[in-house]
């Protein structure tokens, strides 16, 4: 296509943009862990976590008003003006001195986070339906925006701090802002605007999609694959620290190994609903949620169980007793020792059994055939290797970051005139997923006493979510005509 050049460096000013963008988004899990840590400011852990959501929430609400001006006015107006816009808040960051400056400033740089709505609907206008997951696919990646952060703030605290310990944390979020202000004046000179000259007019038409089921199962998905894919990047850490005693620099490092290939791999998600369909693409990701997610759901535990005892194998009396036997009558009978059993399994990626007995009988002790000597004890500990639990929490985040493509794949197939209004109300749901899921998690683990309990929660979610695609797909194809369905997979 002729054209094509001309989209692909809209495509490419969207992704820098919208990765910048979700850097900032999450500036506030490494700053207001830093200034807490420092005692620079006396935040309580609930001020801190609200710090830490508030830009999540403000970026996920508003989501779809942007994506309904992104519709009416175009890509090219709406992110110029958010960049710039949201550039002065995080400005203003370095004059903050309480928790509500704090608040109120990280409420209106959070609005970064709604330039996803933009970017999919100035994205998907320029690109034909073949290249519709390919290029939604790529502009997704921007949300290795969040392990930029993770590698780069901490580095920049930590040399802004040497000089001035008390106050050189105020020049990151000014770094922060400049950048936002530079790709501004870059998108300005550089990009194109484009509107859809069919799109509608009047809000009560563009908002009309919003009644259909599609939209909100839609918003399911994406709860889950982008919503707890935000959540995890921030729960991770502390769950690392906590069960496995990894330092915060590597359970940072950990942290990052999940979110990064998620963000990346987004592109093949696109390039893979593009080729094999999205629907096909959404039953393997939910699929392999709920395998992993299951995996990951058997905490590290250690269960005592009855096992297997000894019994005299003859009526008389007990005439000796050792640590590793019994001797009836002459017949011995041998113990296992809990002591002989000692070994290491916090190495062991499978769980371990051990059985010994106890002892429960005296010397001199008069005993009958089949009497029970020794009670029989059965240990089973599972270590949930530190290892394997970082392979299965890769595993998942690649999976779903396949999966987000794959979502957003279907809103302009299915909505092409309305993608921002229908793109923002699916990131809103996602995004607030992204808010909701640190604080159910932590109720879980509050309740459950279970670092995994957050898992169990997302396999149920997982399941929820391929249920209501199956019986979608199997309700169409038993009220529509065979070729009818065949006309859906070919859309696909």
């Amino acid at each position: 296509m002729g054209n094509l050049s001309q989209s692909h460096r809209i495509l490419f000013l969207n992704t820098l943009a919208f990765t910048i963008c979700f850097a900032c988004w999450t500036l506030n899990g490494v700053l207001i862990t830093f200034l807490a840590d420092k005692g620079i400011f006396n935040f309580t852990v609930v001020e801190i976590g609200w710090l830490l959501g508030i830009p999540i929430l403000s970026g996920s609400i508003f989501r779809l008003p942007i994506g309904i001006l992104t519709d009416k006015y175009g890509g090219k107006v709406i992110f110029s003006a958010l960049l710039l816009l949201c550039s002065i808040p995080l400005f203003l960051m370095s004059f903050a001195d309480s928790f509500w400056t704090f608040a109120i400033l990280s409420f209106f740089f959070g609005l970064v986070g709604t330039s996803f709505a933009v970017g999919i609907g100035y994205t998907s206008i320029w690109y034909p339906k073949e290249w519709q997951g390919r290029a939604l696919g790529i502009f997704g990646m921007g949300n290795a925006g969040a392990a930029l952060t993770t590698f780069i703030a901490p580095t920049l605290l930590n040399t802004l701090s040497e000089d001035d310990p008390t106050n050189g944390w105020k020049m990151l979020p000014v770094i922060y802002g400049v950048t936002l202000v530079l790709i501004g004046i870059l998108f300005i000179v550089f990009a194109k605007n484009k509107t859809n000259q069919v799109v509608s007019k009047t809000i009560s038409e563009l908002m009309s999609p919003l009644k259909k089921a599609r939209v909100w199962r839609f918003g399911a998905y994406y709860f889950l694959v982008f919503g707890f894919f935000v959540a995890y990047s921030q729960w991770l850490l502390p769950n690392f620290v906590n069960v496995y005693g990894t330092s915060l620099v590597l359970g940072g490092m950990f942290a990052t190994m999940f979110s990064l290939p998620s963000g990346v791999i987004r592109a093949l998600g696109g390039y893979l609903s593009d080729k094999f369909g999205a629907r096909k693409v959404m039953y393997w990701v939910l699929g392999s949620s709920i395998i992993i997610s299951f995996l990951l759901m058997f905490p590290k535990m250690e269960i005592i169980t009855a096992g297997p005892g000894v019994m005299s194998l003859t009526n008389g009396t007990v005439t000796e007793i050792t640590a590793n036997e019994i001797i009836v009558n002459g017949k011995k009978h041998q113990i296992n020792s809990k002591k002989d059993l000692e070994t290491n399994s916090e190495s062991s990626v499978f769980p371990v059994k051990k059985s010994w007995q106890e002892i429960v009988v005296e010397q001199n002790q008069e005993v009958k055939k089949k009497e029970l000597l020794a009670h029989g004890i059965t240990q089973i500990n599972f270590s949930a290797n530190l290892w394997v639990y970082l392979v299965l929490v890769i595993l998942i985040g690649i999976s779903w970051g396949i999966g987000k493509a794959a979502v957003y794949k279907h809103i302009p197939e299915y909505f092409p005139n309305e993608v921002g209004v229908v793109g923002g109300m699916v990131g809103l749901i996602g995004g607030l997923g992204g808010f909701l899921g640190p604080i159910i998690f932590g109720y879980l683990l509050t309740y459950t006493g279970l670092w995994t309990s957050s898992w169990i929660f997302i396999f149920l979610v997982s399941v929820l979510c391929l249920v209501w695609m199956h019986r979608t797909i199997i309700k169409a194809m038993r009220t529509k005509s065979p070729n009818f369905v065949r006309q859906i997979e070919d859309n696909q």
